[in-house]
């Protein structure tokens, strides 16, 4: 019986390495498995990364071919409240009531219109303050006007630079147009 006892024994020694063995083995494998799905992750998730940077690039390119070619994108039109000031005295007290739009081309221009709205209603208010009612009353003071409005906007979104003699280099701005959406004298 002793015989039978020993064989037993080496039975029960041999199923544990062989376990052992398999464990290590499985651990191993399913090491790898995690590390070749990290990897794989992260190569398509670099991947995407650069393929939106690449789609940007075909925008930007597809935007310039269209600029080339004359074909405009849809201009944005950015409503500010009422304008009501004293005019210059002439022949008593007059009042001029002026509701604007502005005009841009890049949907970006709204949000820095937005963002100086204090600094655009001083000036706008400072220079529609200085006018008499008689230059304002003609269609081609109403249109001086409007490039003076227009000036005035485009000097706050995007300031002039000036040449040696000190003197502003007009370059044109962000903002195309200025639109009077009501214009009022009494």
């Amino acid at each position: 019986m002793a015989k039978e006892a020993k064989p037993a024994e080496g039975e029960e020694q041999a199923a544990p390495k062989k376990g052992k063995k398999l464990l290590i083995i499985i651990v191993a494998v399913v090491l790898v498995l995690v590390l070749a799905g990290g990897g794989a992750a992260f190569m398509l998730l670099k991947k995407g990364d650069d393929h939106g940077e690449d789609e940007d690039a075909v925008e930007t390119t597809k935007a310039k071919k269209k600029e080339k070619k004359g074909k405009e994108a849809h201009p944005v039109f950015v409503s500010l409240d009422p304008f009501t000031v004293n005019l210059v005295p002439e022949a008593g007290d007059q009042y001029l009531q002026v509701a604007l739009s502005v005009e841009f081309e890049d949907p970006t221009g709204e949000a820095a219109l937005k963002a100086h709205m204090p600094k655009i209603r001083n000036n706008v208010t400072l220079l529609l303050s200085g006018k008499k009612a008689s230059e304002l009353v003609s269609r081609e003071g109403k249109e001086k006007l409007a490039d003076e409005l227009l000036e005035a906007v485009n000097d706050v979104l995007e300031p002039p630079k000036k040449n040696k003699k000190g003197e502003k280099i007009r370059e044109e701005g962000p903002a195309k147009a200025v639109l009077f959406t009501s214009f009022i004298i009494q």
